[in-house]
């Protein structure tokens, strides 16, 4: 019997001689082979469905056109640089607004104190506002301002009704998203303006006191203007209506809603009282 040796069958390196002289295969370790893998199927991207070749004779494919950039980046550099300017000026502008709305109806302050003109000049009379911050005390009672004047006709004299300038105001701004500064302050400051000015006899305590009554006078001859009454105004009357706001339906608090009346004496109209373009030349030179 023959023996092998390290070049035969089931040498010690495990290799087993061929037919060619000199190759001696390998024989792979099933222990370091991998094992079959399961078919990868296709997905469905690009790949899975027919490729269309690129045609030679159209030519190169054409660049995609970049979009517009928008907004102010798409502004020439002039335009950008007006715009930027306008929003800052804008800007500055509704910050100097608050800050002065702010500073009007804060409590008294240093600020206040110091520069107390410049935020009267700023606020006053477009964008008053009637309240406080941290008020203590604010309005319980609603104000009307009445009048009725004496009328010098064809028939004689003859008084009117009352009639409700403050429920005329009322009307005007009611329903009205941008009502003016007249319907809402004109009268209200007005009989504000009087009764600072006035003891409760209605006898002025100053120079303002006849201003007021000036103002009031004028007030009520330019409503009384808009009203054909058939004849002359010759004496106007005016009076206050106050009565005090109800109690919600939760307080147990007791308030009278019964209206008081605060009534003025008789006023005689003079060409200064009339609005401006309505009196004789002759009358107001007297």
């Amino acid at each position: 019997m023959d023996s092998y040796d390290d070049r035969g069958v089931g040498g010690g390196d495990g290799r087993v001689a061929g037919p060619d002289s000199g190759t001696v295969p390998t024989v792979p370790d099933p222990r370091t082979e991998p094992g079959p893998q399961p078919p990868v199927e296709p997905g469905p991207g690009p790949e899975a469905g027919p490729r269309s070749e690129p045609d030679p004779s159209s030519g190169p494919e054409p660049l995609a056109e970049p979009e517009p950039p928008a907004g102010m980046a798409g502004l020439s550099f002039p335009y950008q640089v007006a715009a930027a300017v306008a929003l800052a000026v804008i800007g500055l502008i509704t910050c100097t607004q608050l800050a002065m709305v702010f500073l009007h109806v804060a409590p008294s302050n240093t600020l206040t104190k110091q520069h107390g003109k410049g935020i009267d000049e700023w606020v006053y009379p477009e964008f008053e506002q009637n309240w406080k911050l941290f008020a203590p005390n604010p309005l319980q009672q609603n104000i009307a301002v009445h009048v009725r004047a004496e009328i010098a006709g064809a028939d004689g004299r003859r008084t009117t009704p009352w009639m409700n300038l403050s429920g005329e105001d009322g009307k005007a701004i009611r329903g009205n998203p941008l009502p003016s500064h007249v319907q809402q302050n004109e009268l209200r400051r007005g009989w504000d303006f009087y009764l600072g000015s006035h003891d409760s006899q209605n006898r002025a305590n100053g120079l303002r006191g006849n201003l007021s009554e000036q103002y009031i006078r004028r007030i009520v001859m330019l409503r009384l203007g808009g009203h054909d009454y058939g004849g002359t105004v010759e004496r106007i009357q005016v009076r206050s209506e106050v009565r005090s706001v109800p109690a919600p339906p939760w307080s147990d608090e007791k308030i009278s809603t019964k209206p008081s009346y605060r009534v003025l004496p008789w006023w005689t109209v003079t060409a200064a009282d009339l609005p401006e373009g309505s009196a004789d030349p002759k009358e107001t030179d007297q």
